[in-house]
């Protein structure tokens, strides 16, 4: 097998491994600050320089952001990436850059049975080339659809974290008018990420009248507590929302074979998604929430489903 350079490169970290063929090589898994590095040709070159400068017959990297004709623009990081630029800190000949959720959908096939928590169990689908959904939540939000296309597996790219943050109450159209005060626009992603959890935690503190400012890791912190009422108020909201936003989803791209939900945020949530009533809010469609009943939803637990995915995207040979 040809040894294979797979990047996966989040808004504030970035990971890369060794692979061979569609494995990825787990003892070869580095993880570097981005705000330590001027971009990803200066990650790629510094890795493979303490990997010993390995040849490298493929490269393909997995972007949080659009990716446009091979040409990656962050959404979170103002680095500025394409195939030419990885080729020439790999020397690979085939190069990919895929979008994150993209490269995640591609790794679905590899997960084993133990790296996924069934969180709204459903009678297993007897649909032929039924479709799966793949849902970040992280330092940002995004999703795709995975389709078994004539070709092969097929799997769309979509900026769904920016679209408009979901209204059915008085209570939502606050949080909205709270939100977009930042830029004018309140999108998804602007709460259902790990600085959207800050951002929803802070508009819940503004109405109970305190000025606390907390980070992610200490509303989660909090939240594993049970004590804070402010904290509970965010957790729950933020559960309630995740819900609706992925019922929205799931009626889009109707994936009969199942919703995956990845990202730190996602996993750190676990243990809230039922006492928070993440199902009652993901089956709340009205005359269509029966239809809810048809869509299994599972947290992904393997943290390196995108490195795994652009392996198999470079053993399938879909890159250039």
């Amino acid at each position: 097998m040809t040894i294979s350079l797979v990047a996966d490169i989040g808004g504030t970290n970035t990971r890369v491994s060794l692979a061979d063929g569609a494995e990825i090589d787990r003892g070869s898994i580095r993880r570097y600050a981005n705000a330590e590095h001027g971009g990803l040709g200066e990650v790629l070159t510094r890795y493979l320089a303490e990997a010993g400068t390995p040849g490298i017959g493929g490269a393909c990297v997995a972007v949080a952001g659009p990716v446009d004709n091979g040409v990656a623009h962050m959404t979170n990081l103002d680095w500025y990436i394409d195939g030419s630029s990885v080729a020439e800190a790999t020397g690979a000949g085939r190069v990919a850059v895929l979008n994150d959720l993209q490269a995640q959908g591609h790794g679905l096939d590899a997960l084993s049975p133990g790296a996924v928590r069934p969180l709204i169990a459903r009678p297993a689908t007897s649909r032929t080339r039924a479709s799966r959904l793949v849902i970040g939540v992280g330092t940002g939000f995004n999703s795709a659809p995975v389709h078994h296309a004539p070709g092969g597996r097929l799997v769309a790219p979509s900026e769904s974290g920016h679209v408009t943050l979901p209204v059915r109450s008085e209570a939502d159209l606050a949080l909205m008018r709270h939100v977009e005060k930042a830029h004018g626009f309140a999108g998804v992603e602007d709460v259902l990420s790990g600085r959207g959890l800050e951002r929803l935690y802070a508009y819940h503190a503004s109405e109970a009248g305190i000025s606390t400012q907390l980070k992610a890791a200490e509303i989660m912190a909090a939240m594993a507590e049970g004590k804070d009422a402010v904290v509970m108020a965010t957790g729950r909201n933020f559960i309630c929302l995740l819900g609706a936003v992925a019922g929205d989803l799931a009626l889009i791209h109707v994936p009969y074979a199942g919703i995956y939900l990845i990202g730190g945020v996602a996993r750190a949530f676990t243990a809230f998604y039922d006492p928070f009533g993440f199902e009652a809010a993901f089956c709340d469609k009205g005359r269509f929430s029966d239809f809810m009943n048809e869509f299994a939803v599972s947290i992904v637990e393997d943290d390196y489903l995108a490195l795994t995915g652009c392996a198999m995207f470079l053993t399938d040979g879909l890159a250039d």
